[in-house]
């Protein structure tokens, strides 16, 4: 890390690294100021096609409020499957723990949306604002200074087969750094950021499947031996009346990936079934399957000056409860509230700004990563007498109002959301 004084004003007041959904709803939230804005990302925006099978994430409540207070809502909305109630259960106990927007007094606890969606709407937003978009670009330097952080930029002309020999590197500078750039974030190695990080020896197999009965906007999240297994309500192109298609998420411990991703369609679909069992009728077609390594990776996001790390750059956790991307969210509507309160002559990166952000993030950020890594090691033990303990347990979030309404608004991300985002 280098020290020295600045002479000229940096080239921008905000410098945001990774183009992800995270990253991209930062630069749509600070759009419409009047900060300098740059947003760094590595590869072109992916452009694809609506289809049955394609990937979707799961947004809580906060997640769609801070969606409307960003404005992009609307354009969401017709791709959105509303998640009416959810369903948890340990395969082989009788125990459940259930949920419905009807008791929350909501219109939806939450919405299945494909990410093509989500980063059609972001990026048709930053195209039409002033935010300027280097991509294909790569940050493969960066310094912090009294003032400011310098970031050397190796950018590459899109659609060249030889990418280094159209190639070119720069230096620019801001006063303040957004990390978004993911798990395996360059900024936090460039700068040298520890990580605590527990590889859970395990992968998700994420695909979908098509249903012999209607899912009714119903989710599941059921515990196995193995590894939770969710199947989240999804549209079928859009059309949300007497869907029959939903995201599998099945985690697996990762030495029974290959057998898993080799399996014909018509045996993973038959182990599936068996796990998950007759509510839906039968599985009967299969989509695409991708598969990601799981690991609860927690950021040291306050140890150097002039940045702040958002997203899984700064806490990549387990998908149970799909917890990880509205936790970003949250990250990027409290930063992004808090420089909207700063007046255009103040830093932006200011120790008081990056602490402030701190503060505001570490009660969330903590509770949720606690969560979601006691919910795996929880229901991933096989000791005696924890199979008891798990299956009263979900008894008890089911029938006691006080721990139903605290793991209700856990869920829906209340705990968290900012005090600016719609109601």
């Amino acid at each position: 890390m280098v020290e020295s004084a600045a002479i000229n004003k940096p080239d921008y007041d905000i410098a945001i690294v990774g183009g992800g959904l995270v990253g991209a709803s930062l630069a749509v939230a600070l759009a419409e100021s009047s900060w300098r804005i740059v947003l760094i990302e590595a590869a072109q925006p992916p452009i694809s096609q609506p289809a049955w099978d394609e990937r979707c994430i799961a947004l809580n409540d906060a997640s769609r409020r801070i969606f409307e207070t960003l404005g992009i809502w609307r354009e969401l909305e017709p791709d959105a499957m509303p998640i009416l109630a959810t369903h948890i259960s340990e395969r082989g106990c009788f125990g459940t723990a259930r949920f419905s927007a009807a008791d929350a007094g909501l219109e939806a606890l939450g919405y299945n949306v494909p990410l093509r969606a989500i980063g059609a709407a972001l990026w048709q937003r930053l195209r039409d604002s002033r935010v300027q978009v280097l991509c294909p670009a790569r940050v493969t330097a960066v310094s912090v200074n009294t003032d400011r952080v310098e970031l050397q930029i190796v950018s590459a002309e899109p659609n060249v087969a030889d990418q280094d020999s159209a190639s070119a590197s720069t230096t620019i500078s801001a006063r303040l750094l957004a990390a978004a750039d993911g798990a395996q974030s360059a900024v936090r190695a460039l700068l040298g950021i520890g990580a605590q990080t527990r590889d859970y020896a395990q992968h998700a197999v994420v695909s979908a499947v098509r249903l012999s009965r209607p899912h009714a906007g119903v989710a599941y999240e059921r515990f196995t031996t193995s590894g939770p297994l969710a199947l989240i309500p999804k549209t079928n192109l859009g059309a949300r009346d007497n869907c029959n298609a939903a995201s599998l998420v099945w985690t697996l411990p990762s030495e029974q990936l290959s057998a898993a991703l080799d399996a014909s369609d018509y045996d993973y679909l038959q182990q599936a079934q068996t796990v998950f069992g007759g509510r839906l009728g039968r599985f009967t077609e299969l989509g695409r399957r991708f598969a990601y390594p799981l690991a609860r990776v927690i950021a040291e996001v306050s140890k150097v000056p002039r940045v702040a790390l958002l997203g899984n750059a700064a806490q990549s956790l387990h998908p149970v409860a799909a917890q990880g991307f509205n936790l970003g969210l949250r990250d990027v509507a409290g930063l992004a509230g808090l420089i909207a309160e700063i007046n255009d002559a103040d830093d932006p990166g200011a120790a008081d700004l990056l602490a402030g952000f701190s503060a505001l993030r570490a009660g969330d950020r903590s509770r949720v990563s606690g969560f979601t890594d006691l919910m795996v090691r929880t229901f991933s033990n096989r000791l005696p007498g924890l199979a008891q303990t798990r299956h009263w347990g979900l008894v008890a979030v089911d029938l006691l109002p006080g721990l139903r309404e605290s793991v209700l608004r856990q869920h829906l991300g209340h705990f968290g959301l900012p005090a600016g985002a719609a109601r």
